[in-house]
Formats: C-alpha cells, structure tokens, sequence
C-alpha cells in the first residue's frame, strides 16, 4: 500500500485540468511535436509528464465531452458513465488515432453509477462506448505515447456540444458526489480525477477563432482560489467572454468539485500551471492540483 493511503478504501489524490484539442492528437500522430509552432506546447507538458511517474494512480476518472463520435443528435445523454471493460478509440474521419485501447475499471464505475444516481444524479451507463480525442490526447499529454496506457480509465462524458447543457453549479455539486462515490468503495485505489476541453475557442460564425487568454487565465485563478463562486458563473459569460465552444470549461468544475477543500478540507497544492495560445484556434490551459498529503493519512 502507498505510504499515506487510506486502509481499505478508494481516494482522490489529485485533479488534472488539462485542453483536449484535436490538431494536439495530429501533431503527436504525424511526428510534429518537435516543430516550431508545436515544440511549445509540448514544453509545457514535460513537468506533467515527470508529476505523472511520480504520482501515477490506480485510475483516471476522465472527464471530457464526445465529439459527435459515440453520441449524436439522436441521443444526447448530459451525463453519461462508460463501464465497460475496454474502450476502443473512435473513427473520427480519419481513421482511429494510433493509441491504445483504453482499458477500464467496470467495477469502481458501476459503484460511482450506484452512488451517484442514489444521491440524485441522473447518469446514463454506456456498456459500450468509442472513444474520440477529447479523451484521448489529454492521456497522451499526461503519458506521452506509451505501447498502452499505464492506468485504468473510467470515462465519464458531458453535453457541452447540443444545448441545454448543464450549468457550471450542477457540474461543480456533481464533482462533490463523485468524491463521496469513490471514497465509499472498498478498495484502496489511488483515484485521479480529470477535467478537460476549452479554453476559449469558437468553431464557427462571425467570432471564429475568439480567444480572450485574459478571461482564461481569470478563470484559472479563480479554479485554484474560489471555485464555488467560479461555479455561479452563467452559460451567457461563457459563450460571451470564451466563445461558443468555451462552454467546455463547465467540465473542469466537475474535476474542482471532487476536490477535499470543497468538502472541508485543507486547499489543494498546486503542483503545475501551464497556458498557451494558439493550438490551432484555442487557448490551451492546463493545471495539476494535489491532495495535500496529511490528508489521507
């Protein structure tokens, strides 16, 4: 057993917020991490990688949303929970990114549904689900690009693509019940939990290619110092001040809300901090938060 780890039960030991952009995956797949306009980035990942095989955990609970990929017009779950065993990566017209499968934890992700939807959240459980680059080029910026992945992935997707989607508040009281989830499961499994997507982007219309890196790093501020507040913030600001597919940040308050000190606890150490603009037309942002380590002892 770890040394501080908790005598029989699950934990959260950190949250990763980490952007999820798909020309990311393309440059890692076509060799570009070394080229002037991607070397950057990729700088900016390397003290990540070196946290990572220091404080690798037993699970990744994944937040991210599908890109039209597993989900469509014809079913638009808000919350939905992959249980499954294996998840393959998903044909996004391209082909599948040449990474590995993702290999699941059936038995912690049911207990999560179990719990969750018992403390009133509706999730949908998805026994089969492809998943697409929202998930898989943040575990390639954490893990770079190993032969597979060195942990277990519970992949828990979001609506921020097809209105109405969740409201920061409900994404951030929801983060709280997943902690409350993982912590009853009596296993002692060491529990990262990741949000990812944003920063500010917009796809499409006259505002195409916003970014307002000055909103984003705010937004980072107030992640680490007042997530609660941060939590109020409207639909209507997102989309105003990060653009239309900024609505994406709702998700890192999944990942916040999970965190101790929202529960009572001592304020998380922040271990990284990283911002970049552009990739391809967004802003990249990126933090690591751990537990302190007196908690769980």
């Amino acid at each position: 057993m770890a040394q501080g780890q908790t005598q029989g039960r699950a934990e959260i030991t950190a949250s990763v917020f980490c952007s999820h952009v798909p020309a990311i995956g393309a440059a890692i797949d076509l060799g570009k991490t070394d080229e002037p306009y991607w070397q950057p980035l990729f700088a900016g990942f390397e003290p990540s990688k070196q946290w990572m095989r220091e404080n690798r955990p037993d699970v990744v609970f994944l937040v991210y949303n599908d890109h039209a990929t597993s989900f469509d017009l014809s079913i638009i779950p808000t919350f939905a929970i992959g249980t499954a065993a294996e998840f393959e990566p998903a044909d996004e017209g391209y082909g599948p990114r040449p990474v590995p499968k993702v290999v699941g934890h059936p038995e912690l992700a049911s207990h999560i549904a179990q719990s969750v939807i018992q403390q009133d959240f509706d999730l949908t459980i998805v026994n089969e689900l492809k998943v697409d680059h929202g998930l898989t080029v943040p575990l390639n910026l954490l893990f770079g690009s190993p032969d597979e992945w060195p942990v277990k992935v519970i992949p828990f997707a979001v609506n921020v693509v097809q209105y109405p989607v969740p409201s920061g508040q409900r994404c951030f009281q929801l983060g709280q019940a997943i902690r409350r989830a993982i912590e009853s499961f009596d296993q002692p499994l060491k529990v990262q939990i990741w949000g990812t997507g944003g920063m500010s982007h917009q796809l499409q219309g006259p505002r195409a290619g916003l970014i307002n890196a000055e909103w984003d790093n705010r937004f980072l501020d107030r992640l680490i110092a007042e997530p609660a507040e941060l939590a109020k913030v409207p639909h209507i600001e997102y989309v105003r001040e990060a653009g239309s597919e900024g609505i994406e940040l709702v998700m890192w308050l999944i990942a916040r809300g999970a965190m101790g000190d929202v529960a009572g606890g001592q304020a998380p150490h922040l271990a990284h901090r990283f911002f970049h603009v552009p990739a391809s037309n967004t802003a990249v942002g990126h933090l690591i938060l751990e537990e302190p380590k007196n908690a769980h002892s």
